[in-house]
């Protein structure tokens, strides 16, 4: 029992969380818990260091967002293209069965890093349908005359459905809206140039507030939903032990949409989501969803998305995280034990909320005939929902073990949260 009250066992024992990472202590067995994704991150150890390619956030629509930051290249004497294109692959691979928006960062690409035009042809052909069916966004950020002249080299490569996704971004502050910036893993030398470029357009006038340019902290309404912590939500809302938007969107669609197929794959308007969120926390209290239009259950979807992946801390909590990314070093027979021995170091009302998730889950993935939402599935989707790290980034190799602790949640949520259910 922790210090909130809360318990959670299984069997008798109680389960030492194993080293942490960096510790020396190992299994006797390296075969026993030396999986895929353990093997990828020893072979691109080499690439991952240089943090080319992030995941952090997601975009206004709940989307994953996938940067690239062209300035993290290193030499071209110190990078086998060839590695790299495999690792892009990898990386990619977790996130192409659902929607995602990549920005791309030009700032940094030199005459020393810059890849060759055979490269960019060959990694082009090796993007295939399956990479570019669920992008939905690709911005180009900072462009210069050289990208814009490869874009008409291309041109009779690309098609046109494709090149509708590709947007030219010269300013950040020109995809705030569609984009949380502060969620992004921006380089200081991308933001000092756009801070540059952003002054040269405003000489006379007073310029647009750019990227690296910080709000001051506004004490949230009583009434807020979205970006607020479940301390706050419970304080606020007596009676509510799970937040109302979670309550809502839980329960619109297994009213409304288990058979649904794609359902958390699918993105929805990016105006409507912005509407449920606006109503929300301005206090609606009429059942939120009679007040938006919308015509299936992905707006449903979405937006318990987006309420996660806001809040402050994640679910599973900072204090779990690096705990989380090393699962993969566990041994396969006792990864569950090591699971519910790092739960019961949740504070009472992320544990409560995590069950009522993980419950929900389980209804959705029995109907994964017709929605194609098996639990491998929900665990990418919502694995990067419930745990991120403190600086808002994670690099792509860390979604391997992330996902697979939440595949256990689901796989053993029975025995992992064996309350009575309230979902």
């Amino acid at each position: 029992m922790n210090q909130d009250g809360h318990k959670a066992t299984i069997g008798a024992s109680q389960v030492t969380p194993y080293p942490e990472i960096g510790d020396t202590a190992r299994p006797t067995s390296k075969s026993a818990w030396l999986d895929d994704e353990t093997r990828a991150k020893e072979e691109f150890a080499d690439i991952a260091k240089y943090g080319i390619i992030e995941v952090s956030g997601v975009d206004t629509s709940g989307r994953p967002v996938i940067v690239v930051s062209a300035s993290k290249l290193p030499s071209n004497k110190e990078l086998d293209h060839k590695k790299l294109l495999r690792y892009l692959k990898f990386s990619l691979d977790k996130y192409v069965e659902s929607d995602y928006s990549v920005v791309y960062l030009h700032y940094g690409l030199n005459s020393s890093n810059k890849p060759s035009f055979s490269w960019l042809r060959e990694a082009y052909k090796e993007f295939d349908r399956k990479y570019k069916k669920n992008l939905k966004s690709l911005y180009l950020v900072h462009p210069t005359t050289f990208i814009r002249i490869l874009m008409n080299v291309f041109k009779p490569l690309i098609s046109v459905k494709f090149g509708r996704k590709m947007s030219y971004v010269n300013y950040l502050h020109e995809i705030a809206d569609v984009v949380h910036l502060d969620q992004l893993p921006i380089p200081q030398d991308v933001l000092d140039h756009d801070r540059e470029l952003v002054k040269k357009l405003n000489k006379a006038e007073t310029r647009p507030r750019d990227a690296s340019d910080s709000d001051k902290p506004v004490e949230p309404l009583t009434t807020q939903q979205f970006g607020v912590s479940l301390d706050f939500l419970n304080t606020n809302n007596p009676g509510y032990n799970i937040p109302k938007v979670v309550q809502d969107t839980i329960s619109y669609i297994k009213e409304n949409g288990l058979s649904t197929e794609g359902l958390f794959r699918r993105s929805a308007s990016a105006i409507a989501l912005r509407e449920v969120q606006k109503l929300y926390n301005a206090g609606t209290t009429i059942f939120i969803f009679t007040q938006v239009v919308f015509d299936d259950p992905h707006l449903a979807a979405v937006t318990l998305k987006a309420f996660l992946r806001q809040l402050p801390e994640p679910v599973l909590t900072f204090q779990l995280y690096e705990y989380i990314l090393n699962i993969s070093r566990v041994e396969e027979e006792t990864r569950v034990r090591v699971v519910s021995s790092l739960l019961q170091k949740l504070p009472r009302l992320n544990f409560i909320l995590l069950k009522y998730i993980m419950d929900f889950l389980a209804i959705v993935a029995a109907h994964s005939d017709e929605n194609r939402m098996t639990f491998s599935n929900l665990a990418v989707v919502f694995g990067p929902k419930l745990a991120w790290s403190t600086d808002q980034a994670a690099s792509l190799v860390a979604m391997g073990p992330i996902n697979t602790f939440t595949m256990l949640m689901l796989q053993n949520h029975e025995q992992l949260f064996a309350e009575d259910s309230d979902c």
